[in-house]
């Protein structure tokens, strides 16, 4: 598996103490942080303060079921991305069909294995990173593609070095132009590129070496 259980924090949701910690300890045993709550209206409360990377949540509760809660969730933008597997002793098809229609990720019907949880988990991450890692692609070319068409040469020769943290004096030597034109250049460079701050040239300067 390429996805680090050491990084990630899965939020257990299930009205059963008995099988609540099992999972907790299936889970715990892989890596993972592990929150635990006993319904939905105790997962609530912890999401208020914590937002894990991926929620497994039992139907049948008491209080609020999972399709209740999972619709909850859906109202805020926030909660709203967490990946979402159902667990529940219903395997009927009709059950199936609506939790995946409602939008959730996975399904998994009781009993299932140890082998059948940590695959499920790891598969939904998986997925998620692959999705990350796509968007991430997607919008570095679109970087690349407007600062290809927004800058010099020269410029380009300037925003490398700046972004390899060599000083005006440093470029100016490089370069065999004045300190002056070096600011000149930094000065264009920050308003061609909306960047107020010389963070944001560095992270043009990291798009710069791509073209």
């Amino acid at each position: 598996m390429t996805t680090s259980s050491q990084t990630c924090t899965l939020l257990v949701i299930e009205d059963d103490p008995a099988y609540l910690d099992n999972i907790e300890v299936v889970l715990r045993m892989e890596g993972f942080r592990v929150l635990k709550a006993l319904g939905a209206t105790s997962a609530l409360a912890l999401l208020h303060n914590e937002i894990p990377d991926l929620i497994l949540c039992d139907i049948m509760m008491p209080e609020m079921d999972g399709y209740t809660f999972f619709d909850m969730l859906k109202q805020d933008n926030a909660l709203a991305v967490i990946p979402f597997i159902f667990i529940t002793a219903l395997g009927h098809r009709n059950e199936i069909r609506k939790g995946m229609a409602a939008g959730v990720d996975d399904y998994l019907t009781k009993p299932f294995s140890t082998e059948e949880l940590v695959a499920a988990v790891y598969g939904r991450l998986e997925r998620v990173n692959a999705l990350k890692q796509k968007a991430s692609q997607t919008s570095l070319k679109k970087d690349i593609d407007w600062l290809r068409n927004r800058i010099t040469k020269r410029e380009l020769e300037v925003l490398l070095l700046v972004g390899g943290g060599a000083s005006s004096k440093l470029i100016a030597k490089q370069l065999g132009i004045s300190i002056r034109t070096v600011e000149n250049h930094r000065t264009h460079l920050m308003e061609k590129l909306d960047a107020p701050n010389a963070a944001t040239l560095a992270h043009w300067a990291l798009v710069a070496r791509q073209l």
